[in-house]
């Protein structure tokens, strides 16, 4: 036994890339898409914690107690007044870092998912609580709550802490995400963020992000003047011009083209997959630097424990 639970034990995580926002949905809305880190934590004998990463972030992320998928877990056990056991992490990350593509969601989300699978048969934690302890350590639900549950999400704060509603997108909705090089900081975008709206910037977001809803589910055609925003993109333009030199230039195109995130990587949300295609087209000729053109379905799974496995000799958990 380690820290109350039997040495061996193993769960498998997959966890899915998200966008957020989406235009005008600021801070609601997300999507969930079919890019993903894979996490395997298997319980030890040897006290601490020790984590492999391959893929993205090797050689980068802390690989200690300290890394954030690690930090997750362990916030779980104390949330339910469990001893952490020692732990071996084995992380698979093809989620691209600080490019708006919801890698540190991803990472709390791999945690949580995790660590719940760890405890099911000694603590049993529902999605609504896994939601809050995820938002609490992001600070925001909108990319772990469709990091958590998939499809399109949106989240909300109210008494009862962080909730969320999911819907399926329609069939015909095709993303595309063209990412750069280079990254861009959350904290920074969003210090570039007003306190204070114009009153009627405010409403024109209200209108388009209760229209986005409808062109998701429903009626693709409307993406183009669904996805306007006034909230955040302009004020955040002069710390990524390239990311707002090519919206520009996909939406006067016609292509549905937003902000992914807190950048600088671009989302465009086509109403079929020869759009998007044309829509990569358009960027990799009129670039000024490279940019990887990624096309993910949008994932409806959310996170899913792929596997779970009892030490030898023990029945199953």
């Amino acid at each position: 036994m380690s820290g109350g639970l039997p040495v061996g034990r193993q769960v498998t995580v997959e966890v899915p890339a998200t966008t957020a926002n989406l235009g005008p949905g600021f801070d609601t809305l997300g999507l969930a898409l079919s890019v993903y880190d894979t996490l395997t934590v298997t319980v030890t004998d040897e006290p601490g914690v020790r984590v492999d990463v391959h893929g993205v972030g090797e050689g980068e992320v802390p690989t200690d107690e300290t890394n954030l998928v690690a930090r997750a877990i362990a916030e779980v056990f104390a949330e339910v007044g469990e001893p952490l056991p020692g732990l071996h992490l084995d992380a698979t990350n093809t989620i691209p870092h600080g490019r708006g593509l919801g890698s540190s969601g991803a990472a709390i989300v791999s945690g949580v998912v995790a660590a719940s699978g760890l405890l099911e048969d000694v603590a049993p934690l529902d999605g609504d609580r896994l939601l809050a302890i995820a938002t609490r350590m992001e600070g925001h639900p909108d990319n772990v709550a469709p990091a958590l549950f998939g499809g399109l999400t949106i989240a909300w704060t109210g008494p009862d802490g962080p909730q969320h509603k999911k819907l399926l997108v329609h069939r015909g909705v095709s993303p595309l995400v063209l990412v750069p090089d280079h990254t861009m900081s959350t904290a920074l975008a969003r210090s570039l963020q007003p306190a204070s709206v114009p009153h009627e910037d405010a409403i024109f977001n209200v209108s388009r992000s209760t229209l986005l809803i409808a062109a998701l589910i429903q009626s693709p055609e409307l993406l183009l003047v669904a996805t306007e925003d006034r909230l955040h993109q302009s004020y955040r333009a002069s710390a990524m011009p390239e990311t707002d030199r090519l919206i520009r230039l996909l939406r006067e195109a016609g292509h549905a083209a937003v902000v992914s995130g807190a950048g600088p990587s671009i989302l465009v949300l086509s109403a079929d997959p020869s759009q998007r295609l044309k829509a990569a087209e358009l960027v990799a000729d009129q670039a000024d630097q490279h940019w990887t053109a990624l096309l993910p379905a949008v994932d409806f799974k959310g996170a899913t424990l792929r596997n779970r496995s009892a030490p030898a000799g023990s029945a199953p958990s």
